[in-house]
């Protein structure tokens, strides 16, 4: 591959910007199909926060539902037109009306249409909006067709090591955990209160982890590993519990079937809003 220089860039991106009718082109030709047009993010300030639904107490814990993939970012595909994008929003909206319904907790979705998010956007409106629990749903894929069933992902141990490690050295004094600021106390001090949130997150999490497939079961069907670790992004927080659910494979025949029935989503949205009032329910009561 040649290496081209900063002038040749330079033509390159002033070509890019010159008018159409300059180059030769008219302004009217028309754009291959192959061209997609993307409209990015800006990349000045932060999004606009989503609204909270629920009661208007604003005591009652905070739970961020966000449906993975969106907009120009298909997530994983099934067979025909089937997109793991469209599944999470389906899956997303079917557990947010399951804590409407029962009243009990408070409920903001990253997305609730087909949208694009940066995975950095989505746990960081959970952390903006002061949230006490943050769910990712997703749907799995392999090359293997056989393989099938839920997992919960919480973040693996080393993850966790090494955003405890960059969010010590990096953080300014604006930035708290659980509350405390860490530009307030000297660095022996934040590196130590850092370590030791990252250590009753995790312990949340796995919790919150275990109740899910305690109140699915057996209702969903699970993978024969269904407790996993991984370094996802949008579980990076190191205060804010936070697990990421595989609702099952789309690219298996029957974890497709169920995953698009109406019926199948509403009892997986049940059992899943069972799971997070019982983790909230005691955290509150532990006084967290």
């Amino acid at each position: 591959m040649r290496i081209l220089t900063k002038l040749a860039w330079r033509a390159i991106a002033m070509a890019a910007v010159m008018p159409l009718a300059s180059c030769g082109v008219h302004e009217s030709a028309r754009v291959p199909d192959y061209v997609i047009r993307i409209a990015l993010p800006d990349s000045e300030g932060q999004i606009g926060l989503p609204p909270i639904q629920g009661p208007a107490d604003a005591s009652r814990p905070l739970v961020v539902i966000d449906a993975g993939h969106g907009g120009h970012d298909p997530g994983a595909s099934g067979a025909g037109k089937l997109r793991e994008k469209n599944v999470t929003l389906a899956l997303a909206l079917a557990l947010r009306d399951a804590l409407l319904k029962d009243g009990r907790v408070r409920v903001a979705l990253t997305r609730s249409d087909d949208r694009f998010l940066v995975l950095e956007e989505r746990s960081g409106i959970a952390r903006r909006l002061g949230a006490d629990l943050f769910v990712s749903i997703h749907a799995d894929s392999a090359g293997n067709p056989t393989a099938s069933g839920a997992t919960v992902y919480t973040l693996s141990n080393r993850a966790s090591d090494a955003v405890a490690a960059d969010l010590a050295n990096r953080e300014n004094s604006a930035d708290t955990i659980n509350g405390v600021a860490l530009g307030e106390k000297p660095d022996a001090v934040s590196t130590i209160l850092v370590d030791l949130s990252r250590r009753e997150t995790a312990r949340e999490s796995r919790s919150f982890s275990d109740l899910i497939l305690r109140e699915a079961r057996p209702d969903v069907a699970f993978h024969p590993t269904p407790q996993r670790q991984a370094a996802f992004v949008v579980l990076k927080s190191l205060d804010l519990p936070s697990v990421l659910v595989e609702a099952g494979y789309i690219s298996n025949p029957e974890d497709a079937g169920r995953l698009t029935d109406p019926a199948w989503r509403k009892g997986f949205a049940d059992d899943l809003a069972k799971a997070i009032e019982i983790f909230l329910a005691r955290k509150s009561a532990s006084g967290q």
